[in-house]
């Protein structure tokens, strides 16, 4: 059997704006986040059927369906394994779509370029409803912030050391749940625009500069949920910084707490492992 496989990092946003468009190829979002460690690890393989199993398991994953149906016309069977959880905030919809379809590629010999691919899964990921920007940080790999809509795949590098960091999940947030609720996005398009246009007046920017201004982002916006505000008040007082990871009820911290995975930021983009023939 021959198969190919690839790898996305995971990806971390602290704050978002929605830029919508007619167009899903041309929607996306501007924002703040980072790219980490730890991501999805895709192989595909020509099958009579496509699948797609998440770490052994069956699942139906439409970021991952419509980048198979927009690359091949043949059914592929995908296969991803990752230690993070999906529905999270950990950007694991892009990252499994984009490294789908650079694994796709590789099996089937396609010749496109990464940004190609890059912008099938950013695309696949709009239509969806799973994220709006993850995949540009993931194509490109670290700490980011997007003053132009993600559909440019146009980013400034924010000068913040990679560290380790500690995250815990308290389960799974629908992000379409999100991101159709027109009233939501109003204003969390205004708040994000007061953040962002913060962010361009600093003479420097650290994390705890970005995790203040994500955290008054969530607060305003309504998108902070209580235990993950008590969290950050109590890694607060311990000298730590926090903030709530989107769109996810999840929580990010550079000091260590109680049940927390650690990661840490990275600047590794998306690749390709290599094939293998059977």
């Amino acid at each position: 059997m021959n198969a190919a496989r690839a790898w996305a990092p995971g990806n971390i946003s602290l704050l978002f704006q929605v830029v919508p468009h007619k167009n899903p190829a041309l929607a996306g979002s501007k924002g703040v986040g980072f790219t980490i460690n730890e991501g999805a690890t895709v192989e595909v393989s020509e099958a009579s059927s496509s699948r797609t199993t998440y770490n052994g398991k069956s699942i139906h994953l439409p970021t991952v369906s419509n980048v198979v149906q927009t690359l091949s016309d043949i059914p592929i069977s995908v296969s991803i394994t990752s230690p993070l959880p999906l529905g999270s905030g950990f950007g694991m919809s892009g990252a499994s779509a984009l490294a789908t379809a650079y694994a796709t590629n590789s099996l089937l010999g396609l010749g496109k370029t990464d940004l190609e691919l890059a912008k099938v899964a950013h695309r696949a990921e709009v239509v969806s409803k799973t994220g709006l920007g993850d995949v540009v940080n993931q194509y490109f790999g670290g700490f980011f912030v997007k003053f132009v809509p993600s559909s440019k795949f146009e980013v400034k590098k924010l000068p913040i050391k990679p560290i380790p960091i500690y995250c815990m999940s308290h389960g799974k947030l629908l992000t379409s749940s999100i991101l159709t609720n027109k009233t939501l996005i109003k204003k969390i398009n205004v708040e994000a625009e007061k953040a962002l246009k913060k962010i361009k007046t600093l003479p420097t920017v650290s994390f705890g500069d970005i995790t203040s201004l994500a955290n008054a982002f969530t607060k305003n916006t309504g998108l902070v949920t209580p235990e993950i505000s008590g969290q950050i008040q109590e890694i607060e007082a311990r000298g730590g910084h926090a903030a709530q990871i989107l769109l996810g009820n999840a929580l990010v911290s550079d000091i260590p707490f109680p049940g927390a995975m650690k990661l840490s930021m990275d600047s590794k983009r998306a690749m390709v492992l290599g094939n293998r023939g059977g």
